[in-house]
């Protein structure tokens, strides 16, 4: 670990927001909105007794309410873990395992940063989404290497599917932050479904990361930005909970101030960035998420990996897609940046590609 940067009694944590705790008749009031549906009401009587249920899981803040000894491996193994929270950081085990594995071809993770879809509001696919498979296509057909796609339009479009907002534990203290992230499921406060306990995985088994987004408002789709936020734990996270006790802000402060090593879980994976806009913001959008995968140690895939382009520029919304046909510079622009991504993962399995500078050792930490 680090040297400590401000050795001593660790600061108290910092109190004094307003309490956002709920009477129990609102709470009920929000928790019966889920049954609106008239179809609801043969089950008035069932829905009573289980709003009762969830209201005293709130009220006693039942955060994670089946846990299990952490055992072996833990600083604490008789501190109680959330059985999701040690599921997650065994999918995360088996994703890097697989990553390490050099008997299986490296895979590439394509993410699409969109949030339109034709499965809902928009009733059209995104260009993002083309853009996607336009890529796909040139690294399975020319490289033979296996993709994945995360397609981030099914948080609107899919039941269950929900990114949480970040926190912000690790401004509290860095060994706050755990690796992977349990913050989440909070089920006292019916923050369920989280999407990235399935995502950490994702982007823990690829040698090569393909992030395509639309500029929103000058910056990053919500999509995107929620994962940005929420990876924060994969650089400088805590990966032992037991470490803090669960979310004691106080023993995490302390830890920080004790020595800090800032585990970078992602580094090394090589990056290509694609961002597309009609307007506005399309350099700066790519360089923000091409500066956040450098941060975190990934490695960019060299100068033709990283594109912003403008598709429809000032033209009708409603002839994008026309506009993305005739623009086969772009298309091919993206085969480029997915050739470049394709053909640095193959040259690091040859052992032929080392990022200068990569060995170094950080003189001060994020």
């Amino acid at each position: 670990m680090s040297k400590p940067t401000s050795p001593g009694h660790a600061p108290a944590p910092r109190k004094g927001m307003p309490s956002p705790r709920l009477s129990e008749a609102e709470f009920k009031r929000r928790y019966r909105q889920h049954f609106l549906d008239p179809a609801f009401g043969a089950v008035e009587a069932e829905i009573d007794r289980i709003a009762a249920i969830a209201w005293d899981a709130y009220s006693n803040s039942r955060k994670s309410p089946v846990t299990r000894r952490a055992g072996p491996g833990f600083a604490d193994p008789d501190y109680e873990l959330s059985v999701e929270w040690l599921a997650a950081r065994e999918a995360i085990l088996q994703a890097q395992r697989r990553h390490e594995d050099t008997a299986r071809p490296p895979s590439i993770l394509l993410v699409n940063g969109s949030s339109r879809s034709e499965h809902t509001c928009p009733g059209e696919m995104s260009k993002s989404f083309r853009l996607v498979e336009i890529a796909r296509a040139a690294i399975e057909a020319e490289f033979g290497l296996p993709t994945v796609t995360l397609d981030l339009s099914r948080l609107a479009s899919e039941y269950g599917r929900a990114i949480h907002p970040c926190k912000a534990c690790f401004s509290t203290a860095a060994a706050l932050c755990h690796w992977p992230c349990s913050c989440y499921p909070n089920h006292s406060l019916g923050q369920i479904h989280d999407w990235m306990n399935e995502i950490y995985p994702m982007w823990v088994e690829a040698a090569g990361i393909m992030v395509i987004s639309p500029v929103n408002w000058y910056q990053a789709s919500s999509p995107v930005k929620l994962m940005m936020d929420r990876l924060v734990c994969a650089d400088g996270g805590n990966p032992d909970p037991t470490l803090t006790h669960g979310k004691d802000a106080g023993e995490a402060k302390k830890v920080e101030l004790d020595g800090w090593d800032y585990p970078r879980h992602l580094a090394g994976r090589l990056f290509s960035v694609v961002v597309h806009g009609d307007v506005e913001g399309a350099e700066n959008v790519r360089r923000s998420i091409a500066d956040w995968l450098s941060f975190m140690r990934l490695v960019p895939a060299g100068p033709h990996a990283e594109l912003d382009r403008y598709i429809g520029y000032w033209k009708p919304y409603a002839t994008s897609h026309e506009e993305l046909d005739r623009d086969e510079a772009v298309q091919e622009e993206v085969r480029n940046a997915a050739r470049a991504l394709a053909q640095a993962v193959i040259a690091r399995r040859a052992g032929r590609l080392d990022a200068p500078g990569a060995h170094l050792e950080d003189p001060r930490q994020k």
